[in-house]
């Protein structure tokens, strides 16, 4: 899976759209058009089909509208991802974040699973420069999972980006076996039945002992070589023990003690 990376033709309207500072102005504007209304056909081609099938062509066809029409909202392809990746960014945290912090930080993980199992087409696109206010409210009610629990502001910072940066490795190997799943029309348990005794031939287990132990009890828990859930789950865990480390040893530091 590539990653694209935008390619703004002008940063200072690229900066004006995603604040939405400025409206166009041509004489060739269709009445019922908008960036918000491009911005949310795009997304929906981009679910449907992925990112590599979007176009301005296409989109103008799905609106409706003559592709020139389109440009005159929206300069190009790079600064209209940028403007699909901040648009689904606001809609993550509608009705805020639980407490304590832990379960505040478990929230943000499944809610950033979530979102790349909706959009997988944004595992794709690299948000590294994306200064839209939808990123900057994302990360502002993310930091605010741990704000007061007495980490520093860089450390606060890290811990986000801890959390985040796991998801997206996790949920971009689950896209992965889901779409290896679609494309071969064979589940990876209906793979297995297939090819494990073929590869048996091959895996013994006096030379692999250790693997072929630890593979089976695996697979016979799953029911299949990989459970997408149960890894994302298990590692979550893992990561929050960490944090709680950290928070534990700055609380010991101070004297003071903090909610789990």
């Amino acid at each position: 899976m590539s990653t694209q990376y935008s390619k703004s033709g002008d940063p200072a309207r690229s900066l004006a759209l995603l604040w939405r500072t400025t409206e166009p102005t041509s004489r060739r504007r269709a009445p019922d058009l908008s960036v918000d209304r491009i911005v949310a056909v795009a997304s929906e081609m981009a679910d449907a089909d992925g990112i590599g099938a979007l176009s301005m062509r296409r989109v103008a066809e799905r609106l409706g509208v003559g592709t020139m029409s389109l440009y005159t909202y929206v300069p190009g392809k790079g600064e209209l991802v940028d403007l699909m990746l901040d648009a689904a960014y606001a809609d993550l945290y509608r009705d805020g974040l639980p407490e304590p912090w832990r379960e505040a930080l478990r929230a943000v993980a499944h809610a950033n699973r979530r979102l790349y199992l909706d959009h997988p087409w944004m595992l794709q696109v690299s948000s590294a420069r994306l200064l839209g206010p939808g990123l900057m409210a994302k990360y502002e009610i993310e930091l605010s999972a741990v704000d007061g629990v007495g980490l520093s502001d860089v450390e606060m910072d890290s811990t986000v980006n801890l959390v985040t940066g796991y998801v997206e490795g996790t949920v971009r190997r689950a896209v992965e076996v889901a779409e290896l799943e679609r494309s071969s029309g064979l589940t990876d348990g209906q793979w297995w039945a297939v090819h494990g005794p073929l590869l048996g031939r091959f895996v013994q287990e006096e030379r692999f002992p250790v693997a072929s132990r630890v593979g089976s009890a695996a697979g016979q828990e799953h029911q299949a070589v990989y459970s997408p859930e149960h890894e994302f789950a298990f590692g979550l865990e893992r990561v929050l023990d960490g944090v709680q480390a950290l928070v534990d040893s700055r609380a010991g530091e101070d004297g003071t003690e903090q909610n789990p």
